[in-house]
């Protein structure tokens, strides 16, 4: 369904979110964006964890998780200024259809904007491409855990991000009430316990640095 009234901040800002994220939003700036007068020059689209769960469709540690490899990876390759779309290359180290790197890369290319041979080609001359600068298999991580990198097209530097989703609770047994959830037997306390335990999980891994290792390659 769509409304009919306005689309005006406050219009969309009518999402019923049960679930409020504390992590800080990704400032990113966007050539196409600017040239085309969407933003004013040099200023940023600001993206939240809000906007990553709405890529996904749902909020869970391998979506958060994508969220702060992406946000800690830029933060190291631009330590004093905003991130640019169409300048940064995203290498993952397994394969496109491993279910942590299929959803991750996702997430990860929504912010960065870099895509595969599918993606903009850029305006007149290929000015704010991002087409082939998502990889997959591109590097052996010497880790089972999902690991990426970032590469800044003008300056060739490097930023390898591991995620060591090993390391994240795993929510206690009511997690177990997912089950009847799907299938409609849950009670309303199970489904709150369940609810309280998946979001709790989610917190951590977007508050806690020492889940995530960064550095240069």
């Amino acid at each position: 369904m769509t409304s009919n009234s306005t689309a005006t901040d406050a219009t969309q800002a009518r999402t019923n979110w049960q679930v409020n994220y504390d992590v800080d939003p990704i400032e990113i700036r966007d050539p196409v964006a600017e040239a085309l007068g969407v933003l004013e020059p040099s200023e940023p689209f600001i993206i939240t964890y809000r906007d990553a769960v709405k890529e996904a469709g749902h909020s869970c540690p391998t979506a958060s998780g994508a969220y702060r490899i992406v946000q800690l990876g830029l933060d190291a390759l631009y330590p004093d200024d905003y991130p640019v779309r169409s300048e940064i290359e995203v290498q993952a180290a397994g394969p496109r259809d491993d279910a942590a790197y299929g959803t991750m890369s996702r997430i990860i290319s929504y912010v960065t904007g870099a895509t595969e041979e599918d993606g903009f080609s850029g305006l007149a001359g290929g000015y704010g491409g991002r087409r082939d600068l998502l990889r997959f298999d591109m590097f052996d991580p010497g880790t089972a855990e999902p690991t990426f990198r970032f590469r800044r097209t003008d300056t060739d530097e490097t930023i390898e991000v591991t995620y060591h989703v090993s390391d994240v609770p795993d929510g206690g047994p009511v997690i177990g009430n997912l089950q009847g959830i799907l299938d409609g037997s849950a009670s309303d306390h199970q489904r709150e316990a369940f609810a309280d335990a998946w979001h709790r999980r989610v917190q951590v891994v977007l508050r806690d640095d020492s889940l995530f290792s960064v550095e240069g390659v």
